[in-house]
Formats: C-alpha cells, sequence, structure tokens
C-alpha cells in the first residue's frame, strides 16, 4: 500500500470506526459532562459600543465562532473555514480572473466583499490593494484578505450580520466581523498537517482521476508572561500548497491535452501575529499587536498555441501557459492603552497597516520584441496604506425607573489612507519593434507610466450611542455618526435596535439603520490593461482591456462621472428562542443599496467607429471604468439553531443547523449615459447585472454533528449549496452550478500527553458543479478548454479533499 492517498482513505475509514465502536462512548473521567440545561456565556462586543451582552441576548443577530470550530477543518484558509460555519458568508474560488485567483475575497448576504467590515480586536483591518475586475464575484471590489491571518491566532471570530455605519463606519453596510486574537501568558501548541485533493475530474469533453494540491501547514503559538501581571503570544504559520489543475482538453493541439491549469494556484505563504497586554497600575492597560504575512502565489493565465499572434515561435515552439506571479505583503501595527478617566471607561489607540502587492508575469513573452524578448517580467506594484486614531469613552448614567443604567458612548475615528501604482519595467508593457503584435508581456501586462499614481485622504468621524435595559424585558441602542472626508464630503448615519423579552425563552428583535461606503481609493484611481474574457457576444474570447479612473479622458468620452458613495437603509426583524439545551434565532433582513459602486461593461472598440478611435492610442480593444451603476434590494433570512445532548454512555453531542436564503434584485439602473459618442454605448448591461443578483447562492444551508466522546472527537457537517448563474449575453447560453450538497468528516483522537492526532475528508463524496457545456466553452483563441467549471462556483471545482494532521499542546 505504497499510495499516501490510500494510507489517508483507509486511516480515516478505520479511525471512524473505532470512534464509534462501544468501548469509546465511555465518558472520560476528567470531563464532566455539560448539564442539558446548560446556557451559553459567551460575551459579545461586536455590533455594542455601549453594552456588553451575551450572544442570545444581543439586539442584532451575532453569530460566535470558536478556533476549535475552524480548526476541526480540513482548510488551511480562514476565509474558507469561516465560511463553511457562517451560513451567510460565501468564499467561491475563481480562477482565470488574473490577480483574485491569488487573493480571494469572501462576501456577506450575498453583497460586495467591501461592504463587509473587519475588525481585529475591534480596530479596523486595513484592505487588500487588489482590485477584483474580472469575471468573478465581487468584481469591482477591493477588500480585506482574510486568509492573510492565521487561524493560530485567533481565540474566537463574531460575525455581526446587520448593518452597523453607524457604529463602525464606511464598509459596515453588510455586517461586520470581528477577528478576537489569543491572549496567553502561558501555554503553547504546534500543529502539522498534510492533505491532497483525490478526485474524478469529468468536464465536457474529457475524464481523469487527479491527485494535486497537496498541501503542508505547520503553525505554532506560545504564551509568555509579561511580569506578573501581563501576557505576550506569538502565533505563527507557514503553508505550501501545490497547485490543481480541472480545465478540458484542448482540441487545438494533437494529440488533444489539457494545456490549461484552472484551479487552484501554487502557494507559499507565512504569517507572524504578536499580541501583548499589561497592566501599567491598577487604572490603566497597555496593549498592543503587530502582524506580517507574506504569500508568493502563482496562478495560470490562459495558455498560448504555438501559432498564436502572441507567441514568438522561435522561443517557445509549442505554446506556452503564462504564470502570473502576486507577492503580496501584509504589515499590521496597533497599539493603545484602556484606563479609566473619573467615571468614564476610556480606550486610546493607534493603527498603522497596508498591503503591498508586486506583480511578475513569467514563463511568457513579448510578441513585439520578436526573439529579442525576455521571458520573465516584473509587472510592477499595488499599494494600499492605512493609519487610524481612535478615542472611545463611556460611562453609565443611573436613570430612575429603568432596569439598568443608561450607557453612553462617545468616540472619535480619524483615518488616513494612501493608494500607489508603480509602474513595471518597460518590457512588461511597451509596444517593440514589430508594431502588429500586441505589446507588452502576455498574460498579464505590466502597469505603465501612465498607470503609476499616488494619493491620498483623510476622514474623520464621531459617533455617539447609548444602550440601556429600560425593563427587565425591553433593552435598546441607538447610535449617529458624522463622518467627514477629503475627497467627497459628509455623511451622517444613525441606527436603532430593540429587544422584547416576551417569555423566558423567547424575545424579539429588530433594528433599522442607515449606512454609507466611501468609494475607495481604488476604485476611484486603479488604471492596467489586461487579457480579459469577453461574453458579451456569441462566442467567449479574450480582448486586452483598458480600466480607466472615471474622471480620466476616456471613461468621460465612454459616460463616466465622478464616483458618489453608496448609500444603504437596513431592515432586521428576528426572534430568539431557547430552552434548556436547544436555542434557535430567526431574523429576516432588507438591504436597501442605492449608488452602488460598480465595474461597467468592457466597452469595445468594435462597437463604433469612434470607440475604436478613442481607445487606439493606449493599445487596447476595450475600456472599462467604476460607475454608480445601480440601485438594489436584498432580502433575506437567517435561522441558525443548535442543540446540546450530553449521554452517560454515549458521551456528548452538539446538533447544529444553520440556513441562509438570500435574494438581490436591481430596482433602478442608474448608469445613464452622458457621452458625447453616437450612439452612446451601454455602460451595465446583462453580464454584468447577473453577476450582480445571482453570483452567490440564493440558498445555503449547513447541517452539522459534533461528537465527542472519552479521547475521541468526530465532526460531521453537510452543506447545501443552491444554484448559481455564470451568465452570457444570451441567457441560453447561461452557465448554471447546479444544487449540490458537500458533506465534510473528520475524527481525531486526544492522547493524555496533549497530543492529538486528526484525520478528515472534506467533500468526502467528490460533487463537482456541473460541467461547462462543450459548446459554451472558449473554442478558439486563447483558453480552449480551460473553463471547464464555472468561476462563480460557490465552493470551488477541485473535489474531495483529504487530510491529517498532528498536534501537541502544553
Amino acid at each position: 500500500m505504497s499510495n499516501p492517498r490510500l494510507y489517508l482513505t483507509t486511516a480515516l475509514v478505520l479511525s471512524l470506526a473505532a470512534g464509534f465502536a462501544p468501548a469509546a462512548f465511555a465518558q472520560d473521567a476528567n470531563q464532566a459532562a455539560p448539564a442539558a440545561d446548560e446556557q451559553p456565556t459567551e460575551i459579545v462586543v461586536t455590533g455594542q459600543r455601549a453594552s456588553r451582552r451575551s450572544r442570545l441576548d444581543t439586539l442584532a443577530p451575532v453569530d460566535v465562532v470558536t478556533a476549535q470550530s475552524l480548526q476541526a477543518q480540513g482548510s488551511t484558509e480562514l476565509a474558507q473555514a469561516l465560511s463553511r460555519v457562517a451560513p451567510s458568508l460565501n468564499f467561491p474560488r475563481p480562477a482565470g480572473v488574473d490577480g483574485t485567483d491569488n487573493v480571494r475575497p469572501a462576501s456577506l448576504r450575498g453583497l460586495s466583499p467591501d461592504q463587509t467590515l473587519v475588525l481585529v480586536d475591534g480596530k479596523r483591518r486595513h484592505a487588500s490593494a487588489l482590485v477584483n475586475v474580472n469575471g468573478s464575484t465581487g468584481r469591482g471590489s477591493s477588500a480585506v484578505d482574510l486568509n492573510a491571518i492565521p487561524e493560530v491566532a485567533l481565540d474566537r471570530l463574531e460575525v455581526l450580520r446587520d448593518g452597523a455605519s453607524a457604529q463602525y463606519g464606511s464598509d459596515a453596510i453588510a455586517g461586520v466581523i470581528n477577528l478576537h486574537l489569543r491572549e496567553a501568558d502561558h501555554g503553547a501548541g504546534v500543529s502539522v498537517s498534510y492533505g491532497e485533493y483525490d478526485t474524478d475530474v469529468s468536464p465536457a469533453n474529457s475524464s481523469r482521476h487527479a491527485s494535486d494540491g497537496g498541501t503542508t501547514n505547520a503553525s505554532g503559538w506560545i504564551g509568555l508572561p509579561l511580569g506578573s501581571d501581563g501576557f505576550l503570544t506569538i502565533s505563527a504559520e507557514t503553508r505550501h500548497r501545490a497547485p490543481t489543475s480541472r480545465g478540458d482538453i484542448d482540441g487545438l493541439v494533437s494529440p488533444a491535452v489539457v494545456t490549461s491549469r484552472y484551479g487552484d494556484p501554487a502557494q507559499l505563504s507565512a504569517s507572524v501575529f504578536v499580541n501583548a497586554g499589561k497592566p501599567l497600575n491598577d487604572n490603566w492597560t497597555l496593549y498592543g499587536n503587530a502582524s506580517v504575512s507574506n504569500l508568493d502565489s502563482k496562478s495560470a493565465a490562459f495558455f498560448r498555441h504555438a501559432n498564436s499572434s502572441g507567441n514568438i515561435a522561435a522561443i517557445y515552439p509549442f505554446g506556452f501557459l503564462p504564470i502570473i506571479n502576486a507577492q503580496s505583503k501584509d504589515y499590521s501595527a496597533t497599539v493603545g492603552a484602556r484606563g479609566n478617566i473619573g467615571e468614564w471607561t476610556s480606550d486610546f489607540s493607534l493603527s498603522a497597516g497596508g498591503n503591498k502587492l508586486d506583480y511578475y508575469t513569467l514563463n511568457s513573452v513579448n510578441p513585439s520584441y520578436g526573439t529579442a524578448s525576455q521571458r520573465d517580467f516584473y509587472d510592477g506594484q499595488l499599494k494600499y496604506d492605512q493609519t487610524v486614531f481612535n478615542a472611545d469613552i463611556s460611562r453609565p448614567f443611573a436613570v430612575s425607573g429603568w432596569a439598568s443604567p443608561l450607557t453612553l458612548a462617545l468616540g472619535l475615528e480619524a483615518r488616513q489612507e494612501k493608494y500607489a501604482i508603480k509602474a513595471g519595467e518597460v518590457a512588461s508593457y511597451a509596444l517593440g519593434s514589430d508594431t502588429t503584435k500586441s505589446a507588452g508581456a502576455q498574460g498579464f501586462s505590466g502597469f505603465q507610466p501612465s498607470n503609476v499614481v499616488d494619493v491620498d485622504r483623510n476622514n474623520v468621524g464621531i459617533y455617539a450611542d447609548v444602550a440601556a435595559d429600560i425593563t427587565d424585558r425591553f433593552s435598546f441602542d441607538a447610535a449617529i455618526r458624522a463622518e467627514n472626508y477629503s475627497d467627497f464630503g459628509d455623511n451622517v448615519s444613525g441606527k436603532l435596535a430593540a429587544r422584547y423579552k416576551l417569555t423566558d425563552s423567547f424575545a424579539l428583535r429588530g433594528s433599522v439603520s442607515t449606512g454609507f461606503r466611501a468609494p475607495s481609493l481604488a476604485q476611484q484611481y486603479f488604471t492596467s490593461t489586461a487579457s480579459v474574457l469577453d461574453t458579451s457576444g456569441s462566442v467567449g474570447k479574450i480582448v486586452e482591456t483598458g480600466t480607466f479612473p472615471a474622471t480620466s479622458a476616456v471613461a468621460t468620452a465612454l459616460g463616466a462621472e465622478p464616483l458618489n458613495p453608496e448609500k444603504s437603509t437596513n431592515y432586521t426583524l428576528g426572534g430568539v428562542w431557547h430552552s434548556g439545551p436547544f436555542e434557535v434565532t430567526l431574523d429576516a433582513y432588507s438591504i436597501k443599496i442605492e449608488d452602488r459602486i460598480l465595474l461597467s461593461e468592457n466597452i469595445s472598440s468594435s462597437f463604433s467607429p469612434q470607440v475604436a478611435t478613442l481607445l487606439a492610442p493606449y493599445g487596447v480593444s476595450a475600456a472599462r471604468f467604476f460607475i454608480n451603476g445601480a440601485d438594489t434590494t436584498t432580502n433575506g433570512v437567517d435561522l441558525v439553531a443548535n442543540y446540546r445532548l450530553p449521554t452517560d454512555r454515549l458521551g456528548r453531542f452538539n446538533f447544529s443547523l444553520a440556513y441562509n436564503h438570500n435574494e438581490t434584485e436591481i430596482d433602478s439602473l442608474n448608469a445613464l449615459n452622458n457621452s458625447p459618442l453616437s450612439p452612446q454605448p451601454v455602460l451595465f448591461a446583462r453580464v454584468r447585472q447577473v453577476i450582480l443578483t445571482n453570483s452567490s447562492p440564493e440558498d445555503k444551508a449547513t447541517f452539522g454533528v459534533d461528537w465527542n466522546a472519552g479521547h475521541w472527537v468526530v465532526n460531521g457537517r453537510a452543506t447545501y449549496y443552491g444554484d448559481v448563474i455564470d451568465p452570457n449575453a444570451v441567457q441560453a447560453k447561461d452557465i448554471h452550478s447546479g444544487d449540490h450538497t458537500l458533506v465534510d468528516l473528520s475524527a481525531s483522537y486526544r492522547f493524555g500527553t496533549g497530543t492529538t492526532i486528526s484525520l478528515g475528508a472534506d467533500n468526502l463524496f467528490d460533487e463537482y458543479p456541473n460541467a461547462t457545456r462543450a459548446d459554451l466553452n472558449v473554442t478558439s483563441g486563447n483558453g480552449v478548454g480551460a473553463l471547464a467549471f464555472t468561476r462563480f462556483s460557490p465552493f470551488g471545482f477541485n473535489g474531495r479533499y483529504l487530510y491529517a494532521k498532528l498536534s501537541q499542546t502544553w
């Protein structure tokens, strides 16, 4: 039995069989089962600036996800693991979309990834410098890279599923993800895991068995004392992942083989997080954290055939596969102090962080240079930096006759943002001596001097928040926030939330709020040239496309206007019921967003001679830009239920059910073209509209069973994903992912020495999205056979993943 896949599969089956053996049912003598009526005691801080409440007592829905829940999975990516346990969070795995292959965005409640605010211990996390400009979920967004944060550094996460701009400022339209860092002054732990995909791949024109994507992950943490009362926790993680390939055969080569590498990129990453706290005296505590994360990621562009105009046959006689190498560095630091000023509890902090993203194109060619072309190119750099100062104070005020004091919270946040684009080397973008060939590196053309930007802006916001229990049954929370941006002006938003306890077991809760999201600096100033798959015609083809700022001469001529902020109104109404070991929450919501910031159509030079003349000096065949394209309404419902069942002989069971239904509709299209051209190009047509409304599943449900008996822990989870549409200009040629259910299973054995061995399978039954019909795939030019499965699949298209993990704690 020399095949490692057989070892993993056999060991998993044996461990599960042993786990369910009667001898394992006895309760460990050192572990007392909790009482059946034990109530959750997690104290939630997210979404409650003026008060602290337990998870079931919050005025808005909050998911609390423990580090153990994340680490009980095979995935070593934070965003992937979180999407499997949070009902309304989605993390698709697109491929063939340039930089987005390497830094993938997550989205909450089917909205844009940049409409969810990410906090680390309550402080705003910086966004990635990447702009998602190609065909994927989150097109046009620039969001936080959750995978830059190591799971091992976290104690828990809180996901607020409610609008919170009045409490936290811009971006909190869909909700807030608050990451709480581990705080330990003693102890340590290490973990090493290995996994790979063991799958049968069946696209439209072929089938094969694949064993790839081998992933080795090592992580560890240690808690150290700072004096007698402080702590220093150091966490680190490194991951090496081999690429996956799920493309179909290429009929333009003989014999027909797979020439693409359509799947996960090859990645090497390392990250370190340091968290510390130290009381200075009886009144004040100094705290701080710092992190650095490096990612070296290599994804594949579309294959260039030997006879392609983008090839130099003397260099690549059989064609070539360009590799897009993204090297990303995240960095952050926070220092602050908490204490009392008179009767006011205060918190002052300064945070700085950013992301630097360098691009390289490898194994490529600049065809206009002929045989003199180099093969590897430096394409330039994207950089985003953020500095934030926070000052928060609060105190209770007694109110006669009220069940609790009224707590008043006041605060100020000042933020500076910087965004820059650095040009690549000349050969990465230039037109050489052969003017009949295209300019720049094939696969990913470098940023040109005309793309270079270096911009910044400032923002100051102040807020007030009041909360209280008026009676033992009725609670409320109200907040108002005013902000001023140096580049687009003022905004005021507010929120009112309430909770009424009808019985000791059942309570109603609801909120209404307004929100906003300022256009990011990247959305205002990003500009580049890229090879883009265009589906606006009857056959998909690759087109060199320029992205221009909305205020540029090209965009203005095509109908663009300066961007306005997005504004939202969020309504939530729900109920909480718990009795003994059973609890359930049901929350309905409606989110109306005006002036959504979207990326326009790829307006082709073939639209009219005027457009062709306009684009000719830039060496592109199509143009796009950001617009306030539409008003939308998103309606949905979240259901979360848990049942704890402790037994005397069979151990402890925890059953969980999470369901999200979510629909987005376009209320109006605001992209009214003011272009002087005649005819005027359409700025937001069917393909972009469907991506906006149907690129996330309308229905997602997860049912999980966790079993703990003696030294054994077994986790099982089934996740249902509804159909997602990958749109075409013609509805009959839309690609549907289909309805699918994925089953994940893992088993762990804990030795008395602190050692744990885990074996598992994600997507145990090797489920795939529907294969792309042969007549809908790219059949000519670049990318033939590559798009075998839709890039909009909410669970990716890699198949079964088997893994083993060894952990040790002290």
